[in-house]
């Protein structure tokens, strides 16, 4: 299922690739876009993990470096019976985490400095076993895929004056066409977005909840974590946006881009589902 999600993901990606090329720069403008497209395609499957690793300046670790951030990492992939992913650092106080990577033998987690100080070992615990989570529900590859190709369509329409129309388009109002698919097509790449984001949050954290050992340890860092992003913006989350769906909680600011680009369920509904769990 997740395969053919990945494939009509990619596929949707693409006639939005050639539809913005279209509406920037008539025929020769959709073919350059398709052939852009059908790169990245190929491109995000093989790459888009270590992308968005680089983005944020993650640096990967070993056991001795952060033996209890590893060792964590490390048994939590021993009780879900996944490889061991490879474990990264960002050094930003802002408190997140998210995993990435195309499948469990070749998936990354990463954690910011801010969540190692905020959280306790039983809160940090929770939300790795969410990362591992998605690991384990095969999410990385859709979410990383997104991640790359979302904010590819939104840099293509960004610099829509690369695709130039013919006279004959312009004065048919190509001019506009191409105005509003710059608008609207960062606008259909955020929606793509929320389609495949929300619902694998609450799987991720009931399926944490249980890894961790205790669902109440994942609600707990839940409250910490929407208060600590919240105060501490994730340092160049704003500059990339089309990324905010990977981690746990929400990496932008408050505000309207916050609001644009909210990919993830209520905070207030994953607790609650979290708590409902030890009374079941």
């Amino acid at each position: 299922m997740n395969d053919l999600r990945v494939f009509v993901l990619l596929a949707g990606l693409t006639a939005l690739f050639a539809l913005v090329g279209q509406a920037l720069g008539g025929r020769e403008g959709m073919m350059l876009a398709l052939l852009l497209a059908v790169g990245m395609n190929f491109w995000a499957y093989w790459n888009s993990d270590q992308a968005v690793l680089r983005l944020f300046n993650a640096q990967e670790i070993d056991p001795q470096q952060m033996p209890d951030y590893y060792g964590i990492v490390q048994e939590l992939a021993r009780r879900a019976n996944l490889p061991m992913p490879r474990v990264y650092i960002i050094d930003d106080p802002s408190p997140n985490a998210f995993a990435t990577g195309r499948d469990p033998a070749h998936a990354a987690v990463a954690a910011t400095t801010g969540i190692l100080r905020l959280l306790s070992r039983e809160e940090l615990a929770g939300v790795m076993a969410h990362e591992m989570g998605h690991v384990y529900n095969r999410d990385i590859l859709i979410s990383t895929i997104t991640a790359s190709l979302a904010g590819a369509v939104t840099m293509l329409a960004q610099f829509g004056s690369l695709f130039q129309s013919s006279d004959r388009e312009r004065e048919e109002g190509g001019g506009m066409g191409g105005l509003l698919m710059a608008l609207l097509a960062p606008l259909a790449a955020m929606l793509i977005q929320m389609a495949i984001s929300r619902s694998r949050e609450y799987g991720a954290d009931e399926l944490g909840g249980r890894l961790c050992g205790n669902p109440l340890w994942l609600a707990s860092a839940l409250h910490k974590l929407e208060q600590g992003s919240q105060a501490i913006p994730l340092e160049g989350a704003a500059a990339h946006p089309a990324t905010s769906h990977l981690f746990i909680v929400n990496p932008l600011s408050a505000g309207f881009l916050a609001g644009l680009f909210s990919t993830h369920p209520p905070m207030a509904e994953r607790i609650q589902r979290l708590q409902a769990m030890v009374n079941r």
